[in-house]
């Protein structure tokens, strides 16, 4: 029998600056919670007693360069050495461009692979390792080509970081498609990467993207995880997920359809919350919230969305360790007779809104020019807030606009109905 936990994407003490920027306790809890989360994976590799605990990439976070983040790694892999536990790495992009890549001392048992293909060979447990890490933070092209064939009457394992065929959100490294992994005829890919936990292939070929081990932010929501592997004296492979994170994200989605007052909506928060508590592992949830549906309550909420945040925040904190970062409002309100617009000046606004779907070609000018101007002024890691590319930008000044016109409705019917 030979057992290891395959992880990756560890991205250890990774700057949490978005958060920070909305709730600071929140980022302090999740930046703690990489280190957290790694320990816990350490934990695990003593309590199942494998034989190897193998890092698909991006272990660190890219400039990043603590040398407390070098101290902690170098105390929790010497865990392992004690316990006669092996430690493979491969580097990844973000591995890449990090300082502490080129100068921390790393204990015997690890064995970190270098930009050259290679093969680690465990004679008396019948295992071949195949590994390449990442000499610069780019790798446009296919590492694949350079893999050894398959070590003869062995188990093999090839560790790859790769943004396989593709990814919404990951940015292209090192491409290779799922039919050539398996070619390969290893018996099992570890592959890190992209965020999200992915069972590309099973027996006989085995291809897992094993997620990262703790979420960061809201588009990395969900339970996380490693995945322990077993392999029988018979060479024969079987997986299994293990979760390890200890703060978790949720987008949480609430219906108040039909609700036509404020207590009405503050119950179904709450009502919501306390189903997601319930079906969550980890001590703490940051969660956001948006509400949705048709509600004679979507002009107030839409003004008063600072005093349902208090709301969902005072819910969170009663019914356990959930921590609101922000909430949206996408509900409208039921449609009425329109009046004679000469009667119902908002009524003619609303039915010019909601005509044809455009603005003012100034106006929508002006709006470009101002996002523009705030995106420059905005710290270079923060500037992807507002799209990648012009064509992302350009759909999110949609959405703001969209909003905004609901927004301005809202008010204006509110002064309108003096509620």
């Amino acid at each position: 029998m030979f057992k290891f936990i395959h992880t990756a994407d560890i991205h250890l003490d990774s700057p949490l600056l978005s958060l920070a920027l909305r709730d600071p306790d929140a980022a302090e809890l999740v930046a703690n919670a990489t280190r957290q989360s790694f320990e816990a994976i350490i934990d695990l590799c003593l309590t199942e007693k494998v034989d190897a605990l193998l890092i698909a990439g991006d272990l660190y976070d890219g400039g990043h360069h603590s040398m407390k983040t070098a101290g902690f790694l170098t105390n929790q892999l010497h865990r392992l050495d004690r316990a006669g536990i092996a430690v493979f790495i491969i580097r990844g992009n973000h591995d890449a461009i990090s300082k502490i890549t080129r100068q921390l001392q790393l204990p015997d048992n690890v064995h970190v692979f270098g930009p050259r293909h290679e093969t680690v060979k465990l004679d008396e447990k019948n295992i071949a390792i195949h590994g390449v890490s990442f000499a610069k933070p780019d790798s446009p092209e296919s590492l694949l080509p350079g893999f050894a064939a398959p070590v003869a009457n062995a188990v093999n394992i090839g560790m790859l970081h790769t943004s396989l065929s593709g990814a919404v959100g990951h940015d292209d490294y090192a491409p290779c498609s799922l039919a050539d992994l398996k070619a390969q005829g290893y018996d099992y890919w570890a592959l890190g990467h992209i965020h999200r936990r992915d069972v590309h292939a099973e027996a006989p070929n085995f291809v897992v993207m094993p997620g990262i081990p703790q979420g960061r932010h809201i588009n990395e929501a969900g339970a996380k995880s490693i995945t322990l592997v077993r392999v029988d004296d018979n060479g024969s492979l079987s997986i299994e997920e293990r979760f390890t994170s200890l703060a978790q994200f949720e987008k949480i989605e609430i219906n108040i359809g039909g609700l036509e007052d404020w207590a009405a909506m503050v119950a179904a928060g709450e009502n919501a919350l306390i189903s997601m508590h319930q079906n969550v592992r980890v001590e703490a949830v940051i969660a956001r919230i948006r509400f949705v549906g048709e509600s004679g309550m979507a002009a107030q909420l839409r003004r008063d969305q600072d005093l349902m945040l208090e709301e969902m925040r005072a819910v969170g904190q009663r019914i356990g360790a959930i921590m609101i970062e922000s909430i949206g409002c996408d509900v409208d309100a039921p449609l009425l007779e329109m009046k004679s617009a000469a009667l119902d000046p908002v009524n003619e606004l609303r039915a010019i809104l909601a005509g044809d779907g455009k603005i003012n070609t100034a106006a929508e000018d002006q709006i470009r020019e101002s996002l523009k101007a705030l995106q420059q002024k905005l710290p270079p890691e923060l500037r992807d807030t507002f799209g990648k590319d012009d064509a992302a930008t350009e759909v999110l000044l949609k959405d703001y606009i969209r909003e905004g016109n609901k927004d301005v409705l809202a008010r204006l019917q509110i002064s309108e109905t003096g509620k």
